[in-house]
């Protein structure tokens, strides 16, 4: 008798018991919400245009398209090297003023400091978030793979116009580049080479259901 009371004292009760399901039923709901909540912040920021996202393919520019001349918006153009990726790269010009509707054509300089070949790619991003809608980019090395031989410089053009329509309480725009290596795409992580455009998401999702 005695042992049997003492198996039922160490025993949880049923109330403790539905009360540890729902403290482990509710981790299980959070962390599937924390992976949830990517996707679902990048759509809503599509959504309202707050993402900093511009264009990845060559935008076709409106035919009669005039500049506004009573008006005119600050670009400034920066750049981020990933670490470890052996290059030089720089705008020509640092800082345009630029009226709404004008087409601007520019360049970044690239130079390949290694002593092997490499391949980068320059991911866009601008700044205010609000303003990448209306950032609009002809053409542009984003849109490619940038292979330099060891030791190689090359110029490379950017051609874009911002919307005549862009608010006027944006009064600057902050283009910026980040640059990676992507020689060897085995090594970078699926969701920068997604993000690169080294390889497709379909690509990884085949390559994860092979046995």
């Amino acid at each position: 008798m005695e042992l049997s009371a003492m198996n039922a004292k160490n025993q949880p009760s049923k109330p403790h018991k539905k009360l540890t399901i729902k403290l482990l039923f509710a981790v299980v709901a959070m962390f599937g919400f924390g992976f949830a909540l990517v996707p679902i912040y990048d759509v809503m920021c599509d959504t309202l245009g707050i993402n900093g996202k511009t264009n990845t393919s060559s935008a076709i520019q409106p035919k009669g398209m005039e500049p506004d001349t009573s008006r005119t918006v600050r670009v400034e153009f920066m750049v981020h090297i990933n670490q470890g990726m052996p290059w030089q790269f720089a705008p020509k010009q640092t800082v345009m003023d630029v009226h709404p509707g004008q087409v601007i054509q520019t360049a970044y300089i690239a130079y390949n400091e290694s002593d092997t070949a490499l391949v980068g790619q320059a991911v866009p991003s601008v700044s205010p978030g609000l303003g990448a809608a209306y950032f609009n980019k002809i053409e542009c090395f984003c849109f490619n793979q940038q292979p330099l031989a060891a030791s190689e410089k090359a110029e490379m053009p950017l051609i874009f116009y911002i919307e005549p329509d862009i608010p006027d309480s944006i009064h600057t725009l902050t283009l910026s580049y980040s640059l990676y290596d992507i020689t060897d795409v085995e090594k970078i992580s699926p969701t920068l080479a997604i993000q690169t455009g080294a390889i497709q998401a379909d690509e990884i999702r085949i390559a994860r259901s092979k046995p």
